[in-house]
């Protein structure tokens, strides 16, 4: 069984804070030096803690991704319900490399009940080999649609999260059906969206996030004399704070490329506190000419091509550098040290002062992850780990083969 509290981050785990979390960490296996992939955003982690892979490999590049159509650089928003259409359409196919749904489906199979963007949680499975229970839709096997009760109608806050909780564990912590089951909380990511770290709302969305991990352990316990039971708690990445904001795309207009823009050769994807910039070819010269001007700029923390960025786990055919946003050693309202700039994505106003992710800062890249199992014990795993290892761990428990995946099994 797997939980991810998406968006939270290590820094936060306290026996004040998340006294279900603390005792957690120091009474099993932590890992860590434990890693977020980049762009650290949760449509992207979802795919590489599904597949095991890293972005490169998966081929799901950000929260925004370019496609090339018909010659043009047209840009998509992964969380849409219908992008997994989209990118069959355009690309033959969806994830590049099998899934955990895929691969267990000859032994049983996988659950998963998600209240993040429908995109994040329809990636856990993109292709309908398990079962994907989400506010937007849920459905089993082979696609088919699950209605009325079977539906999970939550609410996308933390009382959704509440719910989606108890139904979890009085649905499926008791039951034989599934090799593998996730339970994927929006929150405190979704809270922090919209407000400070640190703040009264973030420490209340933490409390309530810990108090369901304590839940579901209680389910997972009051089971432990019917099923041999590996459980996973973790999250995907961190948060840092807005401090301003700057649209890339305009930038590059204001340089002179209007007209590559225009016609789809030259196309930005935000990825919060990061941007992808794609080129086709024709194009990338004008590029090259801007790099060293674009690295000048005082929002431009980071700019990786090539190699460089290929080393993050990150490439494409398309896809030509990404621009990791600045960070200033400012303080919030509460105290926290660290201001980042985010990128613009024309979905809406930025939220100063909140949280945000997607880069490569401190923070951001920061998550959790705990191992419980008997076999395991205490302690803490010292080498560094990475979302991509959690793949690998799970199908090793269950006995299964873990090729083609680019991380490695923590229980080894």
């Amino acid at each position: 069984m797997l939980v991810v509290c998406d968006g939270l981050g290590a820094e936060w785990i306290s026996p004040e804070r998340t006294p279900t979390l603390a005792k957690l960490q120091a009474g099993h296996l932590s890992a860590a030096r434990h890693q977020a992939v980049f762009p650290s955003v949760t449509r992207v982690s979802a795919a590489s803690i599904a597949t095991g892979c890293h972005p490169a490999q998966h081929g799901l590049e950000g929260n925004q991704m370019a496609l090339l159509e018909d010659g043009r650089l047209v840009v998509h928003n992964v969380g849409a319900p219908s992008f997994r259409q989209t990118l069959r359409q355009v690309t033959g196919q969806t994830l590049r490399v099998p899934t955990l749904a895929e691969r267990l489906a000859p032994i049983g199979g996988q659950v998963a009940y998600s209240n993040v963007s429908p995109g994040a949680a329809y990636f856990l499975d993109p292709d309908h080999f398990g079962t994907v229970l989400h506010r937007a839709g849920s459905f089993g096997p082979g696609g088919n649609a699950l209605t009325g009760s079977a539906h999970l109608g939550v609410s996308h806050d933390l009382v959704g999260d509440i719910e989606m909780t108890r139904r979890f564990c009085d649905e499926v912590v008791p039951s034989e059906a599934a090799a593998l089951s996730i339970l994927w909380l929006a929150n405190p990511d979704l809270t922090l969206h919209h407000e400070p770290l640190g703040s009264p709302e973030h420490l209340h969305a933490l409390k309530i996030v810990d108090g369901l991990v304590g839940e579901v352990l209680h389910a997972v316990k009051a089971q432990e004399e019917r099923f041999d039971t590996l459980l996973l708690v973790g999250s995907d990445h961190g948060h840092e704070t807005v401090g301003r904001s700057i649209h890339v795309g305009n930038w590059l207009l204001q340089q002179g490329l209007e007209s590559e823009l225009q016609h789809g050769r030259i196309a930005v994807a935000s990825q919060g506190t990061s941007a992808l910039i794609y080129a086709t070819e024709k194009a990338r010269a004008a590029l090259v000419e801007l790099l060293p001007r674009l690295r000048q700029e005082a929002w431009a923390g980071t700019v990786l091509t090539g190699e460089a960025l290929a080393r993050t786990g990150l490439s494409g055919r398309e896809l030509f550098a990404a621009v990791d946003t600045a960070r200033r050693d400012e303080q919030n309202a509460y105290g926290v040290v660290g201001t980042r700039w985010l990128v613009e994505d024309g979905e809406g106003p930025p939220e100063i002062g909140c949280g945000h992710h997607g880069g490569l800062g401190p923070q951001e890249t920061r998550p959790f992850l705990v191992l419980m199992h008997p076999s395991l014990g205490s302690g803490t795993i010292g080498h560094a780990t990475s979302l991509v290892d959690i793949a690998p761990t799970i199908l090793s428990f269950l006995g299964q083969p873990a090729d083609r995946l680019d991380g490695r099994a923590l229980t080894a």
